[in-house]
C-alpha cells in the first residue's frame, strides 16, 4: 500500500508566517492541505474572546481534511510556526484518490488510527482521578521517554504540577514507576 502524502506530489507548496490565516470559518472548501514543515492549528473562535484549538497539524500531516465532504470550513487555520504547506484543488485531491486506490487506503488507515486514538482520549479525560488517567494512558503507550511527561499531562487532561504530585507519590510506593 502506497503512502497517502503520494496525491501531494507536485504540488504547489505555500510559506506561511507564524500567525497567518491560511482559511477561515465559512470560507468556501476549495483545498485539501498537507503540512510540509512548522504547525498549523486548527481552531475555533469562542463568544469569550478565547480559541479553541480542535487540532494542530505538524509535518505530515494532513490539514482540514474533514472538510472534504463540507460546502464551508469550519474553523480558522492559523500558522502556530512558520510552515510550508502542500495544497490541491478538492476536485484534484479527488480525482488522485480514485486513481490511487492504495493511497486512499493508506488514508482511511491513517484516519482509522487518528479514530481510535481520539475516542480512547476522551476515555481517559472521562476518568475523574489523576492517578486512573494517568493509568490508563500508561496502559495504552508505556512509559514516555525521557522529557515527554509534558505531554502526557496534556494528553490526559491536566496540569504538569498535578501530574508530577502522582508521579512522586508513585515513586514513594514500592514497585512503582
Amino acid at each position: 500500500m502506497s503512502d497517502w502524502r503520494i496525491i501531494f506530489t507536485d504540488t504547489r507548496e505555500h510559506a506561511l508566517a507564524r500567525g497567518a490565516v491560511l482559511f477561515r470559518r465559512d470560507d468556501p472548501v476549495r483545498f485539501m492541505y498537507l503540512v510540509q514543515s512548522g504547525s498549523v492549528a486548527l481552531e475555533r473562535a469562542m463568544a469569550d474572546g478565547t480559541a479553541l484549538t480542535l487540532h494542530v497539524a505538524t509535518a505530515g500531516d494532513a490539514l482540514a481534511e474533514a472538510s472534504l465532504f463540507a460546502d464551508t470550513y469550519h474553523c480558522d487555520a492559523v500558522a502556530r510556526t512558520d510552515a510550508r504547506v502542500a495544497r490541491l484543488t478538492r476536485a484534484d485531491f479527488l480525482t488522485r484518490l480514485k486513481r490511487m486506490p492504495d493511497a486512499a487506503l493508506s488514508l482511511i488507515g491513517t484516519h482509522a488510527k487518528q479514530v481510535q486514538s481520539q475516542r480512547a482520549r476522551i476515555e481517559i479525560l472521562r476518568l475523574r482521578r489523576v492517578s486512573d488517567r494517568l493509568d490508563a494512558w500508561l496502559a495504552l503507550h508505556g512509559a514516555p521517554e525521557k522529557g515527554q511527561w509534558v505531554r502526557v499531562a496534556d494528553d490526559i487532561g491536566v496540569s504538569q504540577p498535578a501530574l508530577y504530585r502522582e508521579l512522586a507519590r508513585r515513586r514513594r510506593k514500592p514497585g512503582a514507576c
